[in-house]
């Protein structure tokens, strides 16, 4: 195992920038906020370490690419930020992310939850679910997983006809797999800046994707047309559980990340460093560096400590006490399921501490 250690001036570069504008801005930071953020560069730091590299494979060996740091975030004549006219996320899923209609509507409604948590100070709405017939796009059985996939480029298309006017970005959410190209074996997501549009999919995040097991799997081979998207009535979804709901929200909030300009994470550990695979995924954080910190405070405006404290409240409003929902139950219209948050909890625990730096 590597570290990708940076020096403490690098960091502090990275994060304050020497541009006398931008030292400024920083200077009128709220001093909790200012002492959260220096922990970037402190030799004492234990809240946001260095980035680890397991092996060969993983996404910075693998992909290189320039670092980011904050004023060239700033700068970049490409980026995007909300404005009054524009200040929501559109979520649309595509396909059912439960085994019940019921399942489905919860769990899109505890990610949108957790994304006007994370994007705090945004509006988050939901779009109607729609089949995958209605997006028009390709799709193909994979010769790996033999499982069904969809093109991750055709959905981005249609998403981007569906922008509605006020939206600052629309993003697609499923539990089928992704492909980007044919040459490409998978992705976990794909995301366009220039159009404010993205398409994640979770189908990877079951714990038995990979597994000979797998229910997912396509019995039959013979070449579909690429119109029968009847394959797709009967989809296999995996169990709804706190570790894919964990995973689920890393993924989107990564994603989305993107569309505010927010490249690949390269100067500590971070949600927004880069994967090829799952175990890679699970290594990532799920919240910002303060450098990236920094630039989705810059983009989006909110309070650093307010932005905590609600997803502190989010991982809080577990609603244990609504009755358990079964298969029997699926039709009944005014059922809630409680969210499963247990895999939060160390995270939980993590967003205390920050909050007991800024506040202190």
């Amino acid at each position: 195992m590597q570290t990708v250690q940076h020096s403490e001036q690098t960091l502090k570069t990275a994060l304050i920038s020497k541009n006398p504008t931008l030292v400024s801005q920083y200077e009128q930071l709220d001093a909790g906020e200012r002492r959260l953020l220096n922990k970037a560069f402190k030799p004492d730091n234990d809240l946001f370490g260095p980035i680890t590299l397991h092996s060969e494979s993983d996404w910075i060996t693998s992909h290189p690419e320039p670092p980011q740091d904050f004023e060239q975030f700033f700068s970049d004549p490409s980026r995007k930020a909300p404005s009054p006219e524009k200040r929501s996320i559109y979520i649309q899923c595509i396909g059912s992310l439960g085994n019940t209609r019921i399942i489905s509507e919860e769990y899109i409604k505890w990610l949108k939850g957790y994304c006007e948590a994370f994007f705090y100070g945004l509006t988050v709405k939901l779009l109607e679910p729609v089949p995958v017939s209605v997006t028009r796009c390709s799709f193909r059985i994979n010769d790996n997983t033999q499982n069904l996939q969809i093109h991750a480029g055709h959905i981005l298309r249609f998403l981007k006809r569906k922008k509605p006017r006020d939206a600052f970005c629309i993003v697609g959410i499923t539990m089928i797999d992704l492909y980007p190209r044919d040459s490409w074996n998978f992705v976990f997501g794909q995301a366009s800046l220039t159009d404010g549009v993205g398409i994640f999919s979770f189908a990877r995040y079951g714990s038995d994707f990979c597994s000979s097991r797998y229910e997912g799997k396509v019995n039959k081979l013979q070449k579909v047309s690429s119109s029968d998207y009847f394959v797709f009535d009967n989809y296999y979804i995996p169990e709804v559980t706190s570790v894919l709901l964990l995973r689920s929200c890393k993924t989107l909030t990564h994603e989305i990340g993107h569309i505010f300009g927010l490249r690949h994470c390269q100067w500590l550990a971070c949600l927004m460093q880069g994967s090829n695979h799952l175990e890679e995924a699970d290594r990532r954080p799920l919240d910002l560096c303060p450098i990236c910190l920094r630039k989705l405070r810059c983009a989006v405006g909110f309070n650093i400590r307010e932005r905590y404290q609600a997803l502190v409240k989010w991982i809080e409003d577990e609603s244990a006490d609504t009755p358990r929902v079964g298969t029997e139950h699926s039709q009944e219209d005014n059922v809630n399921l409680p969210k499963p948050v247990e895999a939060f909890k160390e995270w939980k625990e993590w967003i205390m501490k920050c909050l007991a730096v800024v506040q202190k």
